[in-house]
């Protein structure tokens, strides 16, 4: 296979969880640019309609789907409408997520289980209802979305339920990866280091020193762009990385390193 076919994707069918805004709407465009055909799967259908319709006007196919993943009836929905519409499941991007900063003696309940519940069983619903279908056809690609945070400490935020979420989510993909690699089903994750998406921005601007500290702990100084997720999230995807399997792709310009 050429080189350039190895990063095409056309014919295959993706779906990405989060997928209306932030890093889940570059990796949609991503995988659409790359010849895919994409559902758009969130809680807020609104807009990811936009984010359908946008992929439709640049040439590709795609369909919006509600969802809400930490409900698994609700997820096995998704999967469901997405065989009646495309017949076929070849790629999973696992991006719903949320995060929120409160120091650990504070946490109520309900925010620990909230943050556990979206980071966490929204990702293991997806992977297992799209999984079972990959396993029956021997063939997928899935991809968590984890983040820096489950591999060190932020700081000087506390947001101790968000990095556990992220660190599970870490070792559920190497877990799926070990299960699923008989079957040519691969999982892999990508974890970002901090993006300067529209939720980052707004959150920023209540604490501006926070932007400078993240910058100077960064190698590379700077946050990342959004849309530069789509590389590695088209990489896994595609036969590319056909021999890659269980890794964690960490893009966060160097901020582990120290």
């Amino acid at each position: 296979m050429h080189i350039n076919d190895l990063f095409r994707l056309d014919g295959e069918v993706a779906i990405v969880t989060g997928g209306a805004q932030g890093l889940g709407e570059q990796m949609c465009i991503g995988l659409a640019e790359a010849g895919a055909s994409v559902v758009v799967a969130d809680c807020n259908l609104e807009k990811a309609q936009k984010v359908a319709e946008y992929i439709r006007d640049l040439g590709g196919l795609s369909e919006a789907i509600e969802v809400d993943v930490t409900k698994r009836v609700q997820v096995e929905a998704m999967v469901q409408k997405t065989l009646e519409r495309f017949g076929k499941i070849d790629i999973l991007v696992a991006c719903a997520g949320i995060g929120q900063w409160m120091k650990a003696e504070e946490m109520p309940e309900e925010d620990w289980k909230r943050v556990l519940d979206v980071n966490l069983n929204g990702v293991f619903f997806a992977c297992q209802a799209v999984g079972r279908e990959m396993i029956k056809r021997r063939k997928g690609s899935i991809i968590t979305i984890s983040s820096m945070s489950g591999i060190i400490v932020n700081t000087p935020q506390a947001q101790a339920h968000y990095n556990a979420s992220k660190a599970a989510v870490i070792m559920l993909t190497k877990s799926l990866a070990s299960e699923w690699a008989p079957y040519n089903v691969r999982v892999n994750t990508i974890a970002p280091g901090y993006m300067e998406t529209q939720l980052v921005v707004d959150l920023l601007k209540q604490y501006p020193e926070y932007a400078e500290l993240w910058k100077k702990l960064t190698p590379m100084g700077r946050l990342g762009r959004p849309e530069e997720i789509k590389g590695p999230c088209v990489f896994l995807a595609s036969p590319a990385s056909s021999y890659i399997t269980g890794s964690v792709l960490v893009m966060d310009g160097g901020y582990t390193i120290w």
